[in-house]
């Protein structure tokens, strides 16, 4: 009998283990999507189209800008109306430029509008005046050796 007496202090244990161990509901994922790299690479939208402008309408722009520049107005604002970019004018101007003139030293006069126009100038200034002393000084110690008999 002592059999009957222990039987229902141990059901009730019994019960609350098995609320603890049932198992909770798990949420739901929704699937996952297909990567980028499973679609074919053409699928793709392209990105905006790149605007290319003929040989007639760069040098038109460019024609443009320096008459802006060379009335007084700055080369960054010019740039701007021209409705281009700053490295897009630099290198439109760098391929304007005929090839065999790019490795040699060019004679001709800067376009008076040109910012490095004033230091170009002073460059070949500062050369002449260089080649003047230079010559002045040869002189002068050439005199100098004949007077004290070095010669």
């Amino acid at each position: 009998m002592a059999d009957e007496s222990n039987a229902a202090p141990v059901a009730a244990p019994v019960a609350t283990d098995a609320e603890v161990k049932a198992p909770t509901a798990k949420r739901q994922r929704s699937p996952r999507s297909q990567k980028a790299a499973s679609e074919p690479a053409q699928s793709k939208t392209p990105a905006a189209k790149r605007r290319g402008y003929s040989e007639q309408e760069k040098s038109e722009k460019l024609r443009l800008i320096e008459t802006q520049v060379g009335e007084g107005g700055t080369l960054k604002d010019a740039i701007k109306r021209a409705g281009i970019s700053e490295q897009t004018y630099y290198h439109w101007k760098a391929a304007a430029k005929p090839a065999e003139s790019k490795g040699t030293k060019s004679t001709k006069p800067i376009p008076v509008g040109d910012e490095l126009a004033d230091l170009v100038q002073l460059e070949q200034e500062n050369q002449r005046l260089r080649k003047r002393l230079a010559e002045k000084l040869r002189a002068e110690n050439a005199e100098l050796r004949k007077r004290l008999g070095l010669e």
